[in-house]
């Protein structure tokens, strides 16, 4: 009984990946935020996150607490903003880099429902100057307190559960975006994860 609930909460789970949402983190080097981050990701049904460690090593995640939501999480990794940027756009997906800037969109002002990566930086730099310039729209979160940025990890939950919103009202999450074949697979796949 237990294995059959188990087997049906997977296939719930997968039934509301979103294959077209996804989250770039560059150079975030606290595992605490990274863990954070993918327990985010794995709330809002994002497949897998990029990541881009150029002036970081990419943190050593233990398995406390949300550092669990890592096995569920798919991580492509790359060397170079440009090559993690040409995969998403090979791919399709539109990039938004988040920045506090003049040029920035508020959050709120944009459609995330279309294929759409996230990009978040560094704690202490914030997304890089090739990052954004790269990106095809910087994005910020409006904010109305002296503090000018939230923690990146608070940053990436705000700014996903806001696609979620969208999503949620498009319909998004109403059917599963994988083939059934490839869920079949990914079911037996999950079901052997502990």
């Amino acid at each position: 009984m237990r294995s059959e609930r188990r087997l049906a909460k997977i296939e719930r789970v997968l039934r509301h990946r979103q294959p077209d949402l996804t989250v770039v983190m560059e150079n975030i080097h606290d595992p605490h935020n990274v863990s954070a981050m993918l327990r985010s990701c794995d709330a809002a049904g994002v497949m897998e996150v990029q990541l881009v460690y150029t002036d970081e090593d990419f943190p050593d995640i233990g398995k406390k607490s949300s550092a669990s939501a890592k096995k569920w999480i798919e991580r492509r990794k790359f060397d170079s903003v440009k090559a993690c940027y040409a995969k998403l756009r090979k791919d399709g997906f539109l990039v938004y880099a988040t920045r506090i800037d003049d040029k920035a969109q508020s959050l709120y002002d944009l459609d995330l429902s279309g294929k759409i990566a996230l990009v978040f930086g560094n704690e202490h730099r914030g997304v890089s100057d090739e990052a954004a310039e790269r990106a095809d729209a910087m994005v910020k979160i409006p904010m109305f307190g002296m503090i000018e940025s939230l923690n990146v990890s608070v940053a990436c939950a705000v700014t996903l559960f806001e696609a979620v919103r969208q999503r949620g009202v498009s319909g998004h999450y109403n059917k599963s975006k994988i083939p059934e074949t490839d869920l079949k697979k990914m079911i037996k796949s999950w079901a052997m994860k502990e």
